[in-house]
């Protein structure tokens, strides 16, 4: 069965087309026969080793649960089926204690993207895994998660396309822009099943879903008394409009046809389309700044997602310059780093002044990475990213527990010996 279940994963990440060659752990380079990645940009990662095939003695394979009141509200997928969540209950200490996690998926910006997208499981519960696995901060083992291991963890499925934000249609297409109603649904599901006695709770999310957790961060906050500890954490949600190579702004164009597409025109935060237009109050830089809730950002400031669909996608890179680079930044030019270097240079300080109240936090690493809190090795394990001699688990841990300074800033690339750099062909 096992060996069954792992030819089957590797057919699967064949047809993806993207395969990691090798990561560089402490200075070293790991072999892919050695490691093996099922990494899903914009959602949710999946970590192997051929000697340890997602045992289930080592992560919990955690059943999905349908919101079956979600139906009646109109909080569905985009092709109209349930929504659903994923939990694990916490003990002892922990049992009175409440982290979910948004998951995440990238965004449909067409009618014919999101009609494709809903014969998947980023649009469809039909389509979801009735089991997953609970790695790096979902993890039930203090060795791997030290925080959080006895929570009740959580994890909310991805299926609007929205970043959990919509609520229209298109009765043409059949399609449900859902996202907040969703939303709604699921926390109102959590609050029953017994979330409304949290003493202590994290909204966290990955990509689609760390951009989703910062769009929902208040709302979170105001399910709770005062007397309940509440904070919000970012992993790779924090997507720049920056200029692509070509001079352009691709993912600005992604995301104006996401809010068109959705009308999200009236769902967007209030504060920010007094100021700005709805494509720009869709990005993170506008929005992290008039957040209430304590709010922590962990990404990669050469963010390999940002790297390869928003600085140099293929389409803006006809002449495939950037070929090599956009996949291994071993290959890339002195000038494509530096090019790089401009992009790390503007994300740093885009995050300087959302640092400065003490309630934030922000772990900003110098590495080719993205989603970090969802994966074995960089959450919490003796080759973690550090910076500053702290890694990615006990930064976000002293930040949570106010134990003691959380504001991290890694030094430009190639100076962090420590990451875990996504290299793709």
């Amino acid at each position: 069965m096992i060996k069954k279940r792992w030819e089957m994963k590797k057919l699967l990440w064949s047809l993806f087309g993207i395969i990691l060659l090798n990561i560089p752990v402490n200075g070293m380079m790991m072999e892919f026969d050695e490691m093996e990645w099922f990494t899903e940009f914009n959602g949710t990662k999946m970590f192997q080793t051929k000697s340890d095939v997602y045992s289930e003695a080592k992560f919990p394979m955690v059943g999905l649960t349908l919101i079956q009141s979600a139906a009646a509200k109109g909080a569905v997928c985009l092709d109209g089926s349930l929504p659903g969540y994923h939990l694990h209950r916490g003990s002892g200490s922990g049992a009175n204690n409440w982290l979910v996690q948004l998951e995440g998926g990238g965004w449909c910006d067409t009618v014919r993207n999101c009609v494709y997208r809903k014969t998947s499981r980023r649009g469809s519960s039909s389509y979801m895994e009735k089991q997953i696995p609970f790695t790096g901060i979902l993890s039930d083992q203090a060795a791997e998660n030290p925080d959080f291991y006895n929570w009740n963890r959580v994890k909310v499925r991805y299926c609007d396309g929205g970043s959990f934000s919509g609520d229209s249609e298109n009765k043409a297409a059949k399609l449900q822009f859902r996202g907040k109603r969703i939303w709604l649904a699921a926390m109102e599901e959590l609050m029953g099943k017994g979330m409304h006695q949290a003493k202590q709770a994290l909204l966290s999310g990955c990509s689609a879903g760390g951009l989703a957790a910062i769009f929902r961060c208040d709302d979170f906050g105001k399910l709770f008394p005062p007397s309940t500890r509440v904070k919000c954490l970012s992993d790779a949600g924090f997507f720049l409009d920056a200029i692509d190579v070509s001079g352009g702004r691709a993912l600005r164009r992604l995301y104006a046809g996401v809010v068109k597409l959705q009308n999200l025109q009236t769902m967007l935060p209030r504060d920010c389309l007094d100021r700005l237009n709805p494509t720009s109050c869709f990005f993170p830089q506008n929005l992290i700044n008039q957040v209430k809730t304590p709010l922590f950002i962990l990404n990669a400031a050469y963010d390999s997602w940002q790297i390869q669909e928003s600085l140099a996608p293929k389409s803006v890179d006809p002449s495939g310059s950037w070929n090599d680079c956009r996949l291994n930044y071993a290959k890339c030019s002195p000038s494509q780093i530096q090019f790089l270097q401009a992009f790390r240079t503007r994300m740093v300080n885009l995050v300087k002044g959302f640092a400065t109240p003490r309630k934030n936090g922000v772990f900003l690493n110098s590495c080719f990475a993205h989603c970090q809190t969802e994966r074995h090795d960089t959450w919490y394990a003796k080759n973690s990213p550090i910076v500053k001699n702290k890694g990615i688990a006990v930064a976000v841990g002293d930040w949570y527990f106010e134990r003691g300074g959380a504001k991290l800033i890694d030094c430009p690339y190639p100076c962090d010996k420590t990451c875990h750099n996504l290299v793709f062909r």
